[in-house]
C-alpha cells in the first residue's frame, strides 16, 4: 500500500481502526480479532488505530495477543481520557491511563497517544501537558487530539507539538472542511478521519436501527441518520454513487476512501474499522483507486450535508462534544 506521512512515521495510506473487534457493532469473537489483525498486516496495513475505551481495554489486549510477534510491523496508536464513566482529561488520570494501556498492549512505547475527547473541566493545555510529559518520559513518541474544536487545537499545539488530530470525516459527515482542516494544514497536523464510511452506510450494505441490535452506535449516539425515515432517504443517494463506483471499476466502500485519499487537503489518512478480514482486504484496495477532478466533483455534488438527511449524532451527543458544530 503507499505510504502517508504521520509525524516522524511513514505508514500505510489507509490504517485499522481497530473499535470494531471489541465495541460498538456487535460481538466478535477473540479468534475473529486475530484473524483480522493478521489479514490487515498481510495486505499493507502499518497504522493501527485502538484506545483504552474500545471494550474497557479489550481491544489493546487483543492487538497484544495476537500482534505481539509483530510489534515492528506497524505504528501504534491508542487513545486515553474517555472511559465508559465518561470525560477525565485530569494529568494524574491520563498518566495512570497510560500505564494501563502499555501493560496491555504488551509494549515498552506507544506511537501516537491521543487525548479521546477533551475534558470541559479540565484546561486542554494541562491534559495536553501531561502527554507531553509522556513523551519526555519516553512512554510515547508523539500525541494527538480527536474531536476537538479549531480553537482547542490550536491552544493544545501552543502547549505541545500535535501530531495528529481525528474526527468523523466521510461525503457525509463534512464539518472538518468548514474550519479544522484548513487549521491542521496550517499547523502540519496530519489530519485522520474516523468512520470514513459513515458507519457502513457508505459501503451499501448498512441497515437501518430496526434492525440492528440496542447496543448498536448506530441505534445510539449515531441515530439519527439510521432512523427508518431518514435511511429511506439517504438510501436513494446509493443508486448515483453505485454507478460511480461501477464506472470506476472499484466498490462503493472503495470508492468512499478513495475520495478522502484524494481530497484536496493532502495526506489525510483514513481509519475505516470493520470485523471481516475481506472486507480490510476491500478497503485496502482503495490506495489504488484513482479519481479525476471530475469524478470528485461529481461526488462532492452527489453527496454532502444539504443532501444526507439526520445529523451525525444525537443532539444530546453534540452537545458534550467540543468538536465544532458550524
Amino acid at each position: 500500500m503507499q505510504q502517508r506521512t504521520l509525524g516522524p512515521f511513514s505508514v500505510s495510506a489507509i490504517g485499522l481502526g481497530c473499535m470494531n473487534i471489541s465495541f460498538g457493532y456487535g460481538d466478535c469473537t477473540d479468534e475473529e480479532a486475530g484473524e483480522l489483525l493478521n489479514t490487515a498486516l498481510d495486505a499493507g496495513y502499518t497504522f493501527l488505530d485502538t484506545a483504552e475505551m474500545y471494550g474497557s481495554g479489550r481491544s489493546e489486549s487483543l492487538i497484544a495477543q495476537y500482534l505481539l510477534k509483530r510489534r515492528n510491523e506497524y505504528t501504534l496508536a491508542t487513545k486515553c481520557g474517555l472511559t465508559a464513566s465518561g470525560m477525565d482529561g485530569r494529568p494524574e488520570v491520563l498518566t495512570k491511563s497510560c500505564e494501563g494501556s502499555l501493560k496491555r498492549l504488551k509494549t515498552d512505547v506507544i506511537d501516537l497517544y491521543y487525548l479521546h475527547r477533551a475534558d470541559p473541566k479540565v484546561p486542554i493545555e494541562e491534559s495536553v501537558g501531561a502527554l507531553g510529559r509522556l513523551v519526555e518520559a519516553g512512554k510515547v513518541r508523539t500525541i494527538g487530539l480527536s474531536e476537538v474544536s479549531t480553537e482547542t487545537l490550536r491552544q493544545a499545539h501552543a502547549e505541545f507539538p500535535i501530531t495528529a488530530l481525528q474526527s468523523e470525516y466521510s461525503l457525509w459527515s463534512r464539518t472538518p472542511e468548514r474550519k479544522i482542516l484548513a487549521a491542521c494544514k496550517e499547523l502540519g497536523v496530519t489530519f485522520v478521519p474516523f468512520s470514513p464510511l459513515g458507519r457502513q452506510f457508505l459501503t451499501g450494505h448498512s441497515p437501518d436501527v430496526s434492525e440492528l441490535p440496542d447496543n448498536d452506535l448506530r441505534c445510539t449516539i449515531a441515530r439519527p441518520r439510521f432512523e427508518p425515515d431518514a435511511f429511506k432517504n439517504n438510501m436513494k443517494l446509493m443508486d448515483g454513487f453505485g454507478a460511480i463506483a461501477d464506472a470506476q471499476g472499484c466498490s462503493k466502500a472503495q470508492l468512499a476512501l478513495a475520495w478522502l485519499l484524494h481530497s484536496e487537503q493532502g495526506g489525510l489518512i483514513p481509519i475505516p474499522g470493520t470485523k471481516t478480514p475481506a472486507h480490510a482486504v476491500e478497503n485496502a484496495g482503495a490506495a489504488q483507486v484513482q479519481l479525476s477532478a471530475e469524478t470528485m466533483a461529481e461526488l462532492n455534488e452527489l453527496i454532502n450535508e444539504s443532501t444526507v438527511t439526520g445529523t451525525r449524532y444525537t443532539a444530546d451527543r453534540m452537545a458534550s462534544a467540543d468538536s465544532e458544530k458550524d
